[in-house]
This record gives structure tokens, C-alpha cells and sequence, in this order.
């Protein structure tokens, strides 16, 4: 099995949610293919800058165009060896697609690596995947992550936590911590 590595996106997933894990796994020897519902190879999702600026919520600049290399429609994962969903406001909507759903059951149906940070969990609720499982996640998350059973674990937000074949964090500053845990979960040794 070749090293591929499924990442899904959508309009307005969170800028450096997706940036720095595709090019962070690429400098690793990865290839990555990046897909959305509805878009094709050479197409783009717009994504969005959130930041921690002291009020209630994050705030949201306009991200980067962020290009698809992969076909949506044509995904097996079969060819893959671990799933990274990307977090922002992507997942509220990629996860009421069919094939979405589907393919993060077949990721964990096979227990292959999935990383899923920020907002990313709401599509691993509506998989209905993370039951049993502890996870962390955005905190406005946290009520889906219990309705499906999961135990949301509040944390840091540049900490990630790892159950089985899961790794989660709650938002970009922890890229650092569920990319260097979903890297181990997929064999990767660095020596330095």
C-alpha cells in the first residue's frame, strides 16, 4: 500500500487547520489527496482564518484558496492509509453528505488513523464512530461528541488526545500535537 493520505475539506474549513497538516505531511513523504463533495481535482475551497482574539468566540478573516488534487467521487479508501478531517466551519455541512459519513466509517471499520481537528469531530458524530471513545474537539462540539456517546475531554487547545485510532485537538495551535500523534499512529519514526 502506497503512503496516501485522504484529507477532507470544504468552503471555509479553517486555513492553517488544512494548510499546515497538507504540506507538513507532504515534507514527510505522504501523499496527500485532498477532496470536497462537489468539486473536482484543480478546483478550490475558500478557507477561513480563525483566531483567539477575547471574545466569546473565535473570530473569522477570509483564509487562502486552497486547491482540491483529488476527485471526490472517485475515492477509495482502500488506497489509503489514514483520514485527516480538517476543522473550521467545513465539517457542519460536509457532514450531512452521504459519502462522507461513509467514508469515515470505512476508515474506522478497517481502525486506519483519523485525525480530525476543531470541528472536525461533528463529522465523526454523525458517523456515529465515537462512541466508547475519548475525544476532544472545539468546545461548542462537545454537545454532539456526548449525544453520540463519546466523552468529550475538555483540554488545552495545543494538546491533542489519542484513543485507539483516533486523534483529536480543539483547534490550530494544537497542529503541532495531533499531526505529530497521527504520524506516529501511521508507523512514522523521525530520528533526529
Amino acid at each position: 500500500m502506497s503512503k496516501k493520505i485522504l484529507m477532507l475539506v470544504g468552503d471555509y474549513t479553517e486555513d492553517y487547520e488544512t494548510m499546515v497538516p497538507f504540506q507538513t505531511l507532504q515534507v514527510l513523504g505522504y501523499d496527500v489527496d485532498s477532496v470536497c463533495p462537489n468539486k473536482k481535482s484543480g478546483d478550490f475551497v475558500r478557507t477561513a482564518v480563525h483566531d483567539f482574539e477575547g471574545d466569546q468566540t473565535y473570530s473569522e478573516k477570509r483564509g487562502h484558496n486552497f486547491i482540491i488534487n483529488a476527485n471526490f467521487e472517485t475515492i477509495d479508501t482502500s488506497n489509503y492509509i489514514g483520514l485527516f478531517i480538517t476543522g473550521g466551519r467545513a465539517p457542519e455541512y460536509l457532514r450531512l453528505n452521504e459519502r462522507v459519513v461513509e467514508i469515515v466509517q470505512e476508515f474506522f471499520n478497517d481502525t486506519k488513523p483519523v485525525a480530525a481537528i476543531c470541528h472536525g469531530p461533528q463529522i465523526l458524530a454523525a458517523a456515529n464512530v465515537v462512541k466508547n471513545l475519548k475525544l476532544t474537539a472545539y468546545p461548542t462540539v462537545a454537545p454532539e461528541i456526548r449525544l453520540a456517546g463519546g466523552e468529550y475531554i475538555e483540554t488545552s487547545v495545543d494538546e491533542a488526545i489519542v484513543d485507539k485510532n483516533l486523534i483529536t485537538s480543539p483547534a490550530w495551535p494544537g497542529n503541532t500535537a495531533i499531526i505529530s500523534e497521527f504520524i506516529k499512529l501511521l508507523g512514522t519514526k523521525i530520528v533526529i
